[in-house]
């Protein structure tokens, strides 16, 4: 059997490694060994047409049975043949999808036997030629297909054709076998794109509308709490009056609890706040509609709106690890700044960077000699960055530890990139490169750097306001 006229997976992800100049330079040579092949082919001008006909009219129609049509359209119009095409629905059965007859008498079912083989087969006047897959793209069929075989070809008679003319129906059939893959693939692709969009209106029907409801049930555990309190004072002066020791005791106790309920109450609110938001952003409808993140920008308050919930929210982890928000490492301005953005996700670009910092700040010693983990935060308006009169804000989030082992300080923020020396601590390695994403979303722009003592991780975005 010749050989199939891709590239092999190896040498393609090879290829994807190359810079443009060896690109070019590959790409000519495979150019000119593929006219060296069609000059050995000496395919007469007719078939040559037909191989240029079945690209056009296999970009024209839309739909599995038209493009089979074409398929066997071909070896009819040229040599007088009669064809039907089998598909592989699983590892081991092929199904009949289409005969040039019209009517077929053949069976509807087949299985790996002599004939349907991964070789052209010549059985009782039938030529069976495999339809190959493109290999590097099989992880992207519905499952691994045996020998790299989508389907077979049968063809009859051809008893008496000809070796020139078998190689042009091999050759015809590898090129069935491209087109073939790409549409299995693309109805693949519009089956996952209509399963988003059902899976979308779920989650709102599902998952945001409920979760707004715990609002309602926040708000009155709240007044519960209030009439918590009320009660308390209440009891505490009745227990004032009892004179003994005893009663005071058990009053203060009373107060003690009913504080700490209202500040564990807080806590619990506030992380549900700031996880219904990031909730709510993530699952974004038109994210899913557009098929990319879609900014929603509004005019907010940075610190109020996105540092303090988040700190907040991480103060207690913080605690835990025995980490100190200090301003030592450079820190936040005391201006109050208000910024347009998308404060959903950038409130998730921050909570990826203190979520970094929980798990990789390392004890270091400071400039002015204390000693243990610290972490800061900040921002800098900085003028012209973008264009005189367009002015850029940095903002960044540094901690102490070793400097990260990279080549390039850009690294980090590839999608799955992990540096060699934090591999001790859990990680995916798609934190940074979400981080990434979004800050280039606002036409922004992400860095990294480090000092003797600290890792830094800033942003810099459009300083934008209504």
């Amino acid at each position: 059997m010749t050989e199939p006229d891709w590239t092999a997976p190896d040498e393609a992800s090879n290829l994807r490694d190359m810079d443009d100049a060896n690109r070019m330079e590959y790409m000519i040579a495979r150019i000119e060994a593929k006219l060296h092949d069609y000059t050995a082919y000496d395919f007469p001008m007719d078939q040559v047409r037909a191989l240029n006909i079945f690209f056009d009219l296999a970009q024209e129609v839309r739909g599995r049975s038209m493009f089979y049509a074409i398929c066997m359209a071909i070896p009819r119009l040229l040599l007088n043949i009669e064809s039907s095409i089998y598909i592989l629905e699983d590892e081991e059965t092929f199904v009949l999808a289409g005969c040039s007859t019209g009517t077929c008498d053949l069976d509807s079912t087949r299985t790996w036997d002599h004939e349907f083989s991964n070789q052209p087969i010549l059985s009782n006047d039938h030529l069976f030629i495999p339809i190959q897959s493109n290999p590097e793209y099989n992880d992207m069929l519905p499952f691994e297909p045996p020998h790299n075989i989508l389907g077979m070809f049968e063809m009859f008679p051809c008893g008496s054709l000809t070796k020139h003319n078998r190689l042009f129906l091999e050759k015809f059939i590898n090129r069935i076998g491209f087109q073939l893959h790409h549409r299995i693939i693309r109805a693949k692709n519009r089956e996952h794109l209509n399963f988003i969009k059902s899976l979308v209106q779920d989650i709102g029907h599902n998952v945001i509308v409920p979760n707004m409801y715990f609002k309602l049930y926040f708000n009155r555990l709240k007044r519960q709490i209030e009439q918590l309190h009320l009660t308390t004072s209440d009891i505490l002066a009745r227990m004032n009056e009892c004179g003994t020791q005893d009663c005071t005791t058990h009053g203060n106790r009373l107060a003690r609890i009913t504080t700490g309920i209202e500040a564990q109450y807080q806590e619990i609110y506030s992380h549900y706040e700031t996880t219904s938001m990031f909730l709510e952003t993530l699952l974004r409808r038109r994210h899913f509609e557009e098929g990319r993140y879609v900014l929603d920008k509004r005019e907010v308050n940075l610190s109020q709106a996105v540092m303090v919930p988040l700190l907040e929210r991480f103060r207690q982890r913080f605690e835990e690890r025995g980490i100190e928000v200090d301003f030592s490492l450079g820190g936040a301005p005391d201006q109050v700044i208000r910024l347009v953005m998308d404060r959903g996700l950038i409130s998730q670009v921050f909570d990826n960077l203190f979520s970094n910092a929980l798990k990789y700040t390392e004890t270091a010693t400071l400039p002015d000699g204390r000693r243990g983990k610290f972490i800061s935060y900040g921002w800098k308006i900085i003028k012209d960055y973008y264009a005189p009169g367009s002015p850029g804000i940095r903002m960044w989030v540094a901690s102490t530890g070793d400097p990260l082992e990279l080549k390039n300080s850009m690294e980090v923020f590839k999608p799955g990139f992990r540096a060699d020396n934090v591999t001790h601590q859990s990680g995916s390695g798609r934190g940074l490169y979400f981080v990434r994403q979004v800050v280039e979303l606002h036409n922004g722009q992400v860095g990294y750097s480090h000092t003797d003592n600290s890792n830094q991780f800033y942003l810099i975005l459009p300083f934008e306001q209504e």
